[in-house]
């Protein structure tokens, strides 16, 4: 028998948003909500993944789980291999949409612009502030390339780590950071019988326009 769904619901009771006395900066929001997701989400240090959604050169989309790391008046930064099929796809699309989901606050953030390869310098101070284990990580995995084995990877990272031995790998220069610029946030907040409620802030010659949504 087909597994089935549709009684799993869940009434959303918590918070609400107004249209007045709601930051007009939506970075100064996002702010505000990812510090409450820190406090309440669980563990607290998944607060800040998200997912990333990039469309490749033949226009089909993919999705994943990655870590914001750090998110400005420039935008948002997250790190990754440039080489894997997110990397390239990025580099054949330089747009990107990444949404965040906080159960424990009943709230949702999606987020949507063009995206560039940050810094390297940037990058550089990134690499270094990683653990040891995960700066040879960066240099073993061939990401998003075919395996023939676990043991395979393992035999990578016992030469990178032997390679490396007693000094300080440098940043590989297929690794490093990217920023996605914001010309779209949505704020979502549940609200009771599904009647949510949804801010949307667009980019408009250089200044945030906020309009509410139907849910």
């Amino acid at each position: 028998m087909p597994l089935s769904l549709a009684q799993l619901r869940r009434n959303y009771t918590l918070y609400g948003l107004r249209d007045d006395g709601e930051q007009d900066d939506p970075l100064v929001l996002f702010g505000q909500w990812l510090s409450q997701a820190r406090k309440t989400e669980a563990p607290p240090a998944e607060a800040n993944s998200m997912a990333l959604a990039t469309v490749d050169s033949e226009g089909y989309a993919h999705c994943r789980i990655l870590l914001l790391k750090g998110f400005s008046a420039e935008g948002f930064v997250f790190f990754g291999n440039y080489q894997s099929a997110k990397g390239e796809e990025l580099a054949s699309n330089p747009h990107a949409a990444m949404t965040f989901f906080w159960p424990g606050l009943e709230r949702q953030v999606r987020i949507e612009g063009a995206v560039e390869r940050l810094d390297p310098a940037l990058s550089d101070a990134y690499f270094l502030d990683r653990p040891a284990a995960s700066q040879l990580g960066a240099w073993a995995s061939p990401q998003s390339q075919p395996l023939t084995h676990r043991s395979e990877l393992e035999g990578l990272l016992r030469e990178v780590t032997e390679r490396f031995a007693g000094q300080q790998p440098p940043r590989p220069e297929h690794w490093g950071g990217y920023c996605l610029q914001p010309r779209r946030i949505e704020f979502w907040q549940g609200r009771p019988d599904r009647l949510h409620d949804r801010l949307d802030y667009r980019l408009r010659n250089g200044a945030w326009q906020r309009t509410r949504l139907a849910p």
